[in-house]
């Protein structure tokens, strides 16, 4: 049996195949050392310039879904169900650039997953959501209670059933109350935990004081390679995610010549629309924390083409991630919309081994230490 991955864009190999100028013919390998004079400027900008405007345009969006989410309980119609729903898709977009910082703060209190529970393996969470509103729960519409409560039926996967599952067009009536009520309470939720993510962020003594100043005394990072570990571990971990999480589950690439099997309702945000829309955010994300940290700065100049290659896939990623629009299934059923999501599998493949192997070690983290096993 052999997969073929299909590739569109022929020349995007040679525009990326430059190889770093110490290892062209004749020149023999310069040793690798972390440039520690650099470090701290990158994390900081990591703090100062991508993580806390990222965090601050979450909990924005956030607050504006729990109003559009009231209004629509208050006043429901089409145009306040429109509204709402068009508030749920800027959410996952905004936290789509900023899941990837799945650290710290993100994972005390189990944010992440109470924020995005996915993968929904089984459906466990999905038969817990319709269940509440099967039986009218009202402690799921109480925001206190909600919190307390499985991960599952909190979050984002939770709020879309809400919004665009079975039985959804009820929300736009007076017979979606109870319905509306427990969406209100999922998005006042998920903007209380975007306050507290921010929070955490901008605190001058917490998390942020550790990513700036690594030190022995520092909780967090030791010393600067500790530190350069984790924010390459968070590109590294992210391209991951999206190859193995959001990729391979729904599309099964061509086998044989013949398209495999495909799992649209695997796919995160399938009822919504927004996969590719979130797969787009991810890759621009990851984008904007490799350039807003400066992570260029982190490489030896014989090595700097490394940046820019890191930089024209995380761009062409992004951009062929967004002409797979509408809705998932019919993408996959469609023979040129497949063809873009085999060059995105192929080429988010080909991210993750430049992240891993050339810059990480350009940067002095080589030597055997692998970002993909999780080392």
């Amino acid at each position: 049996m052999h997969l073929t991955l299909f590739l569109p864009f022929a020349l995007l190999s040679l525009a990326i195949s430059g190889a770093p100028a110490a290892a062209q013919e004749g020149e023999a390998p310069l040793p690798r050392v972390l440039d520690e004079a650099a470090l701290p400027g990158v994390m900081a900008r990591a703090v100062d310039d991508f993580i806390l405007p990222g965090y601050r345009a979450l909990s924005q969006s956030t607050t504006a879904l729990a109003e559009a989410s009231g209004t629509l309980c208050e006043t429901p119609s089409d145009a306040t169900l429109d509204a709402a729903r068009s508030a749920f898709t800027d959410v996952v977009g905004k936290w789509s650039a900023v899941e990837i910082i799945r650290l710290g703060p993100a994972l005390e209190q189990n944010r992440f997953e109470r924020f995005l529970f996915y993968p929904d393996r089984k459906s466990t969470g999905l038969k817990q959501v319709q269940a509440i509103i099967a039986k009218g729960d009202e402690s799921a519409a109480d925001i206190e209670s909600l919190r307390i409560k499985s991960v599952a039926v909190q979050g984002l996967g939770a709020l879309e059933f809400v919004l665009y599952g079975t039985g959804s067009e009820a929300l736009s009536g007076g017979e979606g109350d109870f319905r509306c009520r427990y969406g209100r309470a999922i998005a006042t939720n998920l903007e209380t935990i975007a306050g507290e993510l921010l929070a955490a962020w901008e605190n001058p003594d917490g998390i942020q004081a550790a990513w700036k100043k690594p030190g022995p005394d520092n909780p967090l990072f030791r010393d600067d390679r500790e530190a350069a570990t984790e924010l390459l571990g968070i590109l590294v971990h992210s391209v991951e995610m999206v190859k193995d999480q959001r990729l391979r589950p729904l599309y099964a690439g061509t086998i044989d010549g013949r398209p495999g099997r495909d799992n649209p309702k695997l796919a995160v945000y399938w009822r919504s629309g927004n996969t590719m829309a979130s797969l787009s955010a991810n890759f621009r994300g990851l984008q904007a924390l490799f350039n807003g940290a400066g992570m260029e700065n982190l490489l030896p100049a014989d090595s700097r083409s490394i940046a820019g290659s890191v930089n024209f896939l995380l761009k062409t990623l992004a951009r062929a991630a967004d002409r797979v629009d509408g809705p998932i299934d019919a993408a996959l059923a469609d023979d040129k919309r497949r063809a873009t999501l085999s060059f995105i599998a192929l080429n988010t493949a080909d991210l993750l081994d430049r992240l891993n192997r050339d810059f990480g070690g350009a940067i002095g983290l080589g030597a055997g230490f692998s970002f993909a096993d999780g080392d």
